[in-house]
């Protein structure tokens, strides 16, 4: 009998193989096409695989997050997202978005690893970055306008 994590990881990867084959803009529709391959999902189990995977809406549809590469850089896709960069005070950094795009670049910034973040909070169209201090937020500042140009 298979372990739960290894169930888990094959329902991950056909969520992951089925939004990335189809628009799919609802959970339920999500839990009907993976019953259909044969996979037990319920609403709640859906819901948390795709916070774990970090798959966000873009639009009216689930897209699955891009790796961001070797150099610590943002691949471009977020970087059509961004509008402004500003600061809050010395350690809290504010990123405006297109719309419905803030969570989406949010996990891209939450997967950077980069040691300037302490955390991010998005809304729909805005990020709050957290820092430790204002050094910090100085270079990250001087990073994202580099990862996202323009």
């Amino acid at each position: 009998m298979p372990a739960a994590a290894d169930i888990r990881e094959k329902r991950q990867q056909a969520i992951l193989d089925l939004i990335g084959s189809e628009s799919i803009g609802r959970q339920s529709v999500l839990v009907e096409k993976l019953r259909a391959l044969g996979f037990t999902a319920t609403q709640s189990s859906v819901s948390r695989d795709l916070q774990q995977m970090g798959v966000t809406k873009s639009g009216q549809a689930y897209a699955a997050p891009t790796a961001i590469n070797d150099s610590n850089m943002l691949v471009e896709v977020p970087a059509d997202y961004v509008r402004e960069i500003d600061t809050a005070g010395a350690n809290l950094t504010v990123v405006k978005t297109a719309i419905g795009a803030a969570q989406r670049v949010a996990v891209f910034l939450d997967r950077s690893d980069w040691p300037e973040i302490v955390g991010t909070v998005s809304g729909d169209d805005t990020i709050f970055i957290a820092t430790r201090d204002a050094r910090g937020q100085k270079q990250l500042i001087a990073k994202l306008k580099n990862a996202l140009p323009g």
